[in-house]
């Protein structure tokens, strides 16, 4: 291994193609080095893995540098006490990123995508929310759980956070906007940067917190004394700490591409741009990833082309696009507000399937006969050109009869009915594999010229917007088909069945309404399917229905392809949204690389590294959520304060041993009513019932149950919102002399709902 000839060193390198490409001083790559180090048998001070990997040249073993804190930070790499590289598998450790818990315990998430560690409190003291870490599993619980001790910390995540600042005897602190964030900032009285007692502050830290100490930090800019319009999505981006800005070099890069695409660059690829493709989207929406066209061919059957915006011919490995586009993760999408995942002028610009313009294109075309079984599937790079710019509402418009609209799109008419022909072929079929369908209500806020919200309103689907994610499932269904026949890495979607212990309560509650859930311990899809059949009709349907979706495990991002429990797919990825989704990205990546007939070791990804990537996608996934989510419910709240003594009628959403989440019918706001403020009694919670007992009277308040509830306080600042019975508020003196009603706490600070796990919605919001 000591040859210093660049031909022969580490000849058996499995992706010395790929570096030698790459790199005009290719070193070896992880691979190799990971092979090597085993090969060893023991652990290696860098020095002594220099010398037998025969490295002499500075500059490569500068780059080795480089390329081992990378593996370090990737956690595929890490250092004992006398600094010696290890193998972390050969040290009976695990690494993975911190999900803290507001009530100070967390989780270790593997990159190997593993079932998740409990870290205790005592685990968590000097580790934060979003760090990277080496644990070791030290035992298990009484419910099972693997229990971890932490062993290393390989990589800090906040570098900032955003929160309220107080003044308390004396001593400065900060208390994190995000309650995943438990520990309050201690601020050194030079450090406060003129913040005044309850103002809301960005703090840099300058200390991480330790086994004995609280985190320090500095106040580096005060955004209010409150909570002005629009501030809500600013506190959400910082508190989350979801990137804003882009990095040098990156806006750059996109820019170098032009407004339009080169002539060249449409050389090679399937000319389709004279078939009458259209975009269906939103009225709002201003990037458009994808394009459909449907014909009927002679035999009854059907011709699918889902044409989807080629990022992957822009944005390439190792470019500081693509390195900015993997921090991201995903686009988010606030109320009003968009962060990309791309720069703009490829999102809603080079990359937007915008009408009568040239696009580059993945293409997946299926031939399906009359029942919608997909005979024949292909895959090309395409160039396309939309014939129109549709949306869900002219759609729907145009397939009930509107002659306007018929007249005006009379040129892509055909395709567009076309297409509704097909979208109840395969709903017919989503039905007969049982794919389960939940009935779920999403919101959306109106606002008025001054950016004030003045009314939410349910979001009503049409079939236009089924018949798009019809045509996605069956793009997403073929692609994860063809990456499997030809064993590419890649990112499946993955939905895992219910966990044994849920299904068992499950069929507990079920018993009791005279239902059954057939399939013994792993029940499949088709006899969730068949209970919301039998529950159709009956008065308690929504509350079966809630209970079946709350049993369901959440869906991740994984190499391991173990099918979509949700919709019934034994394969099943993401290939649909490549602007807005690294996956997806990353399945343009693998189908090019078939499509291309490239070497195998060309491919810049393994198995490991899909791990480790869909980990870290399935983490910023989570947290889009969790700050869409958190922006929504201080704008609730903000609505809500001027109606502070009125009285809705509500459904319970959710039952907790603390009180009821209920949502207000008229307004679509959620809130909590505490077990201390129901009427005269001691209620005992029963969560295998979803529902809590009056220990005296027998009264019961159960899950989707209706009852009138008295708003008593808002604070937009815990995003809370605290209700009354409106029978018991009667019972008290009408006049309250002014005074502001009492807060009724659930639990700790920060309480709330958490949000009902549920399957990907199919199609575009998937």
């Amino acid at each position: 291994m000591t040859d210093t000839n660049n031909k022969t060193r580490w000849k058996d390198d499995p992706k010395a193609g790929r570096e030698a490409r790459r790199y005009e001083k290719p070193i070896p790559s992880r691979e190799y080095i990971l092979k090597h180090m085993e090969e060893l048998g023991e652990p290696q001070e860098f020095d002594e893995l220099v010398e037998s990997l025969g490295l002499m040249d500075p500059e490569e073993v500068e780059a080795l540098g480089f390329r081992i804190k990378a593996m370090i930070r990737d956690g595929q790499l890490i250092t004992n006490r006398r600094e010696a590289l290890c193998l972390v598998d050969r040290v009976g450790l695990v690494t993975g990123t911190v999900v803290a818990h507001r009530d100070g315990f967390g989780f270790c998430t593997p990159d190997d995508g593993g079932g998740d560690i409990f870290m205790p409190p005592r685990e968590m003291r000097e580790i934060m929310h979003g760090d990277r870490v080496a644990v070791r599993v030290i035992d298990v619980d009484r419910r099972g759980r693997s229990v971890g001790s932490l062993a290393r910390i390989l990589e800090r995540n906040t570098e900032d956070l955003i929160g309220r600042y107080f003044e308390e005897s004396g001593i400065s602190f900060v208390v994190p906007d995000n309650s995943r964030y438990n520990q309050d900032i201690f601020v050194p009285p030079e450090k406060r940067g003129g913040a005044k007692h309850g103002q809301i502050v960005q703090v840099l830290l300058e200390m991480y917190p330790s086994r004995r100490n609280q985190p320090i930090g500095r106040v580096d800019k005060v955004l209010g004394a409150h909570r002005d319009a629009g501030m809500e999505i600013d506190i959400a981006v910082h508190s989350h700490g979801l990137p804003r800005d882009w990095p040098e070099g990156v806006e750059a890069e996109a820019k170098a591409f032009g407004d339009s695409v080169a002539e060249s660059s449409k050389a090679g690829r399937k000319d389709l741009r004279d078939l009458p493709l259209v975009t269906i989207d939103d009225e709002t929406a201003k990037d458009f990833d994808d394009a459909v066209l449907c014909e009927r061919l002679d035999n009854g059957g059907f011709r699918l082309m889902v044409a989807i915006a080629d990022v992957a011919e822009y944005v390439q490995p190792d470019s500081a696009l693509d390195a900015e586009a993997y921090r991201r993760g995903t686009s988010v999408y606030f109320p009003g507000h968009v962060i990309p995942m791309l720069p703009e002028v490829l999102s809603n610009g080079l990359c937007s399937l915008n009408p009568d313009v040239d696009r580059l294109t993945m293409v997946c075309e299926l031939i399906m006969d009359k029942e919608g079984t997909v005979k024949e599937s292909h895959f090309h790079e395409g160039v396309i050109r939309s014939h129109a710019r549709l949306t869900y509402n002219k759609v729907s418009a145009m397939l009930q009869g509107d002659k306007a609209l018929r007249e005006q799109y009379q040129h892509v008419l055909g395709n567009v009915e076309n297409l509704h022909e097909l979208f109840k072929v395969l709903i017919k079929r989503r039905q007969q594999r049982g794919a389960i369908d939940f009935d779920t209500i999403e919101t959306k806020f109106v606002f008025d010229d001054f950016g004030k919200i003045e009314k939410i309103v349910p979001v009503e689907r049409n079939d236009a917007h089924r018949i798009i994610e019809e045509c996605m499932i069956a793009a997403n269904v073929a692609t994860g088909r063809f990456l499997a026949k030809h064993e590419m890495p890649t990112l499946y979607r993955v939905h895992e069945g219910p966990a044994e212990e849920k299904v068992s309560d499950l069929r507990d509650f079920l018993g009791k309404l005279g239902l059954t859930l057939k399939g013994d311990e792993e029940p499949d899809p088709g006899h969730y399917a068949e209970v919301l059949k039998q529950a159709q009709g009956r008065e308690d349907s929504t509350l079966i229905q809630t209970v079946l979706l709350r049993s369901l495990k959440q869906a991740v991002y994984s190499p391991k392809n173990v099918g979509h429990f949700g919709l019934a797919h034994d394969t099943y990825l993401h290939f649909t949204s490549p602007i807005r989704r690294y996956p997806d990205l990353l399945v343009h990546r693998a189908i090019k690389h078939v499509l291309r007939k490239l070497p195998e070791d060309e491919y810049p990804y393994s198995v490991k590294d899909m791990e480790r990537i869909g980990g870290h996608c399935s983490s910023t996934e989570r947290r889009a959520d969790e700050a869409t989510r958190d922006a929504a419910d201080t704008l609730k709240c903000e609505f809500m304060q001027s109606r502070v003594g009125e009285e809705y009628d509500a459904m319970i959403v959710g039952v907790t041993s603390f009180g009821l989440f209920v949502k207000l019918k008229e307004v679509h706001v959620e809130g909590l009513v505490h077990v201390t403020g129901l009427p005269n009694d001691y209620y005992k919670f029963d969560p295998a019932g979803h529902r809590m007992v009056g220990e005296r009277s027998g009264r019961i308040f159960r899950l989707t149950d209706t009852i009138r509830v008295r708003v008593v306080r808002v604070d937009p600042d815990e995003r809370k919102i605290d209700l009354e019975p409106a029978e018991a508020s009667e019972e008290k003196p009408s006049d309250r002399g002014g005074r502001k009603p009492k807060r009724k706490r659930g639990g700790k600070k920060g309480s709330r709902k958490k949000a009902a796990k549920k399957p990907d919605s199919e199609g575009k919001g998937d």
